[in-house]
């Protein structure tokens, strides 16, 4: 349910953002402005047909009035007093129908005149609200163009926000290279122990053979046979293999 009242709080909001659209509401309000000039216009129509009702009335007020007048002028020249007066009674009613009409048709003109001049300048005002509207849609697209342009540079990111993984990076490879040079200085060191171990060696058989010598040059020792002597250093340069076998195989595994 929770879902169900979020979608159409969601559809609502929608709806009332295209009925707030501005250029929905110009729309509408140029179509009310024409409604209203078309329905004053009809009423205008409506006032002026009345109007010329009553001109048209007067105007037949007037002529028969002349009309009577004339008939009466001819009777009494012809000797008809009583058919004179009758016409004369009966332009006396027509004349005071002319005289009630007077007023209101003057009424009548001055309103036709004031709705003329008013629709005169609802027209105008139609025309200036109509330019104004287009302005103002141009104005509402120019703005979202501006807020579409605004929305994709919103994305865009110049600051150094990497620099924490090229400096994550660095220490990374400072470290290994640090341990890989702390490797190849132990390995250095341990090879440098071998050699110094072997020179030791080569020291101590020298040594050794030289105070051989010298025991058999004094006759304090049993002098080494031949065989012995010839036995011996194979064993010496066999023990040498073995100890540079085993650094190349250390040197092997550390690389």
């Amino acid at each position: 349910m929770k879902r169900f009242f979020a979608w159409l709080r969601a559809v609502f909001h929608r709806g009332m953002d295209n009925l707030e659209d501005p250029e929905l509401m110009l729309d509408q309000a140029k179509r009310d402005m024409q409604s209203a000039l078309s329905g004053n216009r009809e009423k205008a129509v409506q006032a002026i047909t009345q109007r010329n009702r009553l001109q048209r009335m007067y105007d037949e007020s007037v002529a028969k009035s002349t009309q009577l007048e004339g008939q009466a002028a001819t009777a009494l020249k012809n000797g008809n007093r009583d058919l004179a007066r009758q016409f004369l009674r009966e332009k006396a009613n027509v004349d005071a129908t002319i005289e009630s009409l007077k007023p209101t048709l003057a009424a009548a003109s001055e309103t036709v005149e004031q709705v003329k001049v008013a629709i005169k300048r609802q027209e105008e005002e139609v025309r200036r609200k109509t330019a104004e509207a287009l302005a103002l849609k141009a104005q509402w697209k120019q703005a979202q163009i501006q807020d579409a342009i605004g929305k994709t540079l919103s994305g865009l990111t110049f600051e150094n926000e990497y620099e924490g993984s090229f400096a994550a990076a660095r220490d990374r490879i400072a470290d290994k290279q640090a341990e890989a040079s702390a490797r190849n200085e132990m390995m250095a060191g341990s090879l440098s122990g071998k050699m110094m171990q072997m020179e030791d060696q080569a020291m101590d058989f020298a040594a050794d053979e030289e105070l051989r010598k010298l025991e058999e040059k004094l006759g304090l020792g049993a002098p080494m046979s031949t065989e012995t002597v010839e036995n011996a250093t194979p064993v010496d340069e066999s023990a040498v293999d073995s100890e540079l076998d085993a650094l190349e195989k250390r040197l092997n595994q550390g690389q």
